[in-house]
């Protein structure tokens, strides 16, 4: 043992046992892996939107209510055809029928809408009387025809079945509410695939379908973007560590709290059975974030390692002094980054609050593999005193004098400019727009974004917006209120459609009365409305109407179905939709819900969920380091520099017109989490150096300690750039605005907050 200063008896034991049982350092982390990462059997991968909602929000509520009442209202829809050709023929009907019992015969089905399935209310002297729109497989052209001119006079239903252009036929797949989404579309696919002929356009579509992908598509993603990500990594490292046994060391520390993170949440979930651990798309970005979290321990590790090897020339020694100077600084990063991802377990949504637990164990273990396992491997190599890795500096050791002189010769410039990029950023945030729309995840000519595209070109589109109404079904004038509420939302032009119990109790009363449009109104009687219901028994299944009310009819539900809108246009919506039900004077209760409203409340969620884990990271960061430092004033240089980048990376959102969705919202945890590394390493050497340099040459000699390493991890971190492969538009956002706050918050740390602590040096020096 050197006499290095090691007051600390913590940090005094920890090198100790390392050094003196490289191979049980070695051992124990390797083990405490592979028994957390069992836990990957366990993880489970998720696609519902609505699980983000907490369980007490009023939509989220409403929602619950009409899946009890109703059935799953997350629908896939199956559209085929051929552009320019009619739908009207039999060979068309034909595979009609063969999809539709198809479809029926499979168990994670309930319902299936179409043609094929809709009852056709017809009067026979005067009676009612009901039958098959669609009798049978093969039909005539005159039988066509009949169906043609059913719809043509009923146009509420021919909305939902026929395209606008008659080019294109709709079946509507509802599954039980308990049927996971991928395994829904699976099957779906497979079947439609198989029944319909290669001379057809297939378009499959709806929330169900497009969510259903979402894990796949998640699957894909980890898989690709960690391979970049390495990739990109690997490449830095390689440039400037020159050894490949350094590069594959850092890797085994980054792999290794991958594995654990990936394992913790698989046994949470195991254990608790909590949404909150589920993997879905807001974790999507977890795995890079950890790869770039742990591969700066170990690259702050490494690049110190060779810097003491150049000047002791003992592997031992070196060792010994990279972790006398390191662990401190290491630990106190992971414990500020922890806080920040932690502050978003005051989020509301479930799945971040289980975000920043899981990143935080990974990180806590990235701390963990750092302090032992890779000073115990780095020890017991033999290393080439001779190498190119320990006697040259790399290319970006030969820049960092660059820094260190700029900031010592012109401190005030260099807040000044920083000032004005943060005024450039606050400008940003004005323009900066919410946008959590599922259709923006996918960019224009994928598969998926072209299946909405179609649905909303041909269909009625894949939106849905949901009111269930409380009050007598029979009631006239709650029919007619109905009916009112209707009208009200086809005045929308992005509504497309709507239906509901009133529809069909027009249809039957148009129907008794000879057939006559004009009487296609709600009858003034309720007893007449109460024959309406008794004569369609008498021929029909009262369960054909089990989409529309409840058993008792006490309960409605009025669907509305729309195009793609942008989340301005959905709260506008909506909004109006809860004033206008508000006012209903003979229903008990109302209540709006559906995907238009999942969205809306999302966008309130994520504003509130970004807000609370900024102001949290930034207290919890500013709180810890005072403590740790003992003064006030490095909290807030640790905090100033981090809250600037915040600003800068989100005024550039707004100015570049990026929206803050779900998934971007993590972006101010990130940086923070991310660049609080930085800030830290510089206070850490900040204090250490200025017990022993001159003043004049202070910030040159932190500058030239620290800055190597800072500059290597932010360079190493453009792995960030693998998001840009993603198959989410957000996440692709997600990785170039991580590859900017990469650049602004390693570049600030080594301008912005050295010329801080420049021309506060007099106050600060540690002598």
């Amino acid at each position: 043992m050197t006499s290095s200063d090691r007051s600390h008896p913590i940090r005094s034991w920890i090198i100790e046992h390392v050094l003196e049982n490289p191979k049980k350092a070695i051992a124990l982390p390797v083990l405490f892996t592979l028994s957390i990462g069992l836990g990957i059997n366990y993880l489970v991968i998720d696609d519902d939107m609505m699980a983000m909602l907490p369980e007490t929000l009023d939509s989220r509520m409403s929602w619950d209510a009409v899946q009890d009442e109703f059935g799953s209202t997350e629908v896939i829809f199956i559209a085929f055809g051929n552009k320019g050709k009619t739908v009207y023929s039999s060979e068309s009907f034909a595979l009609l029928w063969d999809l539709t019992k198809a479809l029926e015969n499979v168990n994670q089905v309930e319902k299936v809408s179409c043609i094929t399935t809709i009852s056709k209310i017809d009067s026979e002297d005067g009676f009612m009387e009901i039958s098959d729109l669609q009798p049978a497989r093969d039909l005539s052209l005159s039988q066509i025809d009949k169906i043609k001119e059913y719809l043509i006079s009923n146009p509420t239903i021919k909305k939902r079945a026929v395209s606008e252009s008659e080019e294109y036929l709709n079946i509507m797949v509802q599954p039980y509410e308990d049927i996971p989404h991928d395994i829904m579309r699976d099957v779906v696919v497979a079947i439609g695939d198989s029944i319909l002929s290669a001379d057809y356009e297939i378009h499959y579509g709806g929330t169900a379908y497009i969510t259903g992908s979402v894990p796949t598509m998640i699957r894909n993603d980890i898989t690709i973007l960690i391979r970049v990500g390495l990739f990109i990594m690997a490449i830095v490292l390689m440039v400037n560590l020159r050894n490949p046994f350094a590069v594959i060391m850092v890797f085994s520390v980054i792999i290794q709290s991958l594995v654990v993170m990936a394992g913790f949440m698989g046994w949470m979930v195991f254990i608790t059975g909590s949404e909150r651990f589920y993997f879905t798309i807001v974790n999507s970005s977890m795995p890079i974030i950890l790869l770039t979290i742990a591969n700066s321990d170990g690259v702050h590790f490494v690049a110190k390692f060779f810097k003491e090897m150049r000047n002791k020339k003992d592997v031992k020694k070196s060792v010994e002094a990279t972790m006398d100077t390191l662990l401190v600084p290491i630990f106190l990063t992971s414990l500020t980054t922890m806080a920040a991802f932690l502050s978003l377990s005051f989020a509301p949504i479930k799945q971040l609050m289980g975000y920043g637990i899981c990143i935080s164990v990974g990180i806590a273990h990235a701390f963990f593999l750092s302090s032992t396992f890779l000073p115990a491997a780095i020890s017991l190599k033999k290393w080439d005193m001779n190498s190119k890795a320990v006697t040259r500096p790399s290319i970006f050791e030969n820049l960092i004098t660059y820094f260190g002189k700029t900031v010592s010769t012109n401190p005030k410039s260099i807040l000044g400019s920083g000032v004005l990029i943060a005024t450039a950023g606050i400008i940003g945030l004005l323009y900066l727009k919410v946008d959590v729309n599922i259709a923006s995840f996918f960019r224009q000519g994928t598969e998926f974004r072209n299946s909405i595209d179609f649905i909303d070109q041909e269909m009625t589109g894949t939106m849905d917006i949901r009111v269930r109404l409380e009050g007598s079904m029979k009631n006239p004038r709650t029919l007619n209120e109905i009916v009112n509420l209707q009208d009200m939302l086809e005045n929308n032009k992005k509504v497309t459609t709507s239906f509901s119990i009133a529809d069909v109790v027009k249809q039957m009363h148009r129907v008794v009365m000879d057939d006559d449009p004009d009487f296609e109104t709600i009858p003034e009687d309720q007893g007449k409305v109460n024959n309406l219901f008794s004569m369609y028994s008498m021929s029909g299944d009262p369960e054909d109407f089990s989409a529309l009310v409840d058993y008792e009819y006490s309960v409605g539900l009025v669907t509305a179905l729309s195009r793609v809108m942008s989340t301005e246009e959905i709260i506008s919506i909506v909004d109006e939709i809860e004033e206008y039900v508000g006012d209903l004077k003979s229903v008990g209760s109302a209540s709006v819900t559906g995907m238009a409203v999942v969205i809306r409340d999302l966008v309130y969620l994520v504003v509130q969920s970004s807000v609370i884990s900024i102001v949290m990271s930034v207290i919890l960061i500013g709180l810890i380091t005072s403590l740790f430092f003992k003064r006030i004033a490095w909290g807030m240089m640790a905090i100033i520099p981090l809250s600037v980048a915040v600003v800068i990376n989100f005024g550039f959102m707004g100015l570049a017109g990026i929206h803050l969705s779900h998934v971007t919202a993590l972006l101010a945890s990130v940086i923070i989490g991310v660049g609080v590394d930085f800030a830290i390493h510089y206070i850490s050497q900040y204090r250490r150096l200025s017990k022993i340099s001159e003043k004049n040459a202070l910030t040159n000699d932190v500058i030239e300690d620290v800055g190597y390493p800072i500059i290597l991890d932010s360079a190493s971190n453009m792995s960030f750039g693998a998001l840009l492969f993603s198959a989410f538009i957000p996440v692709q956002y997600m990785g170039g605005l991580m590859v900017f706050a990469m650049i602004s918050t390693s570049i600030g740390t080594l301008t912005f907050l050295a010329a801080m602590a420049e021309l506060l040096k007099n106050n600060l020096s540690e002598r």
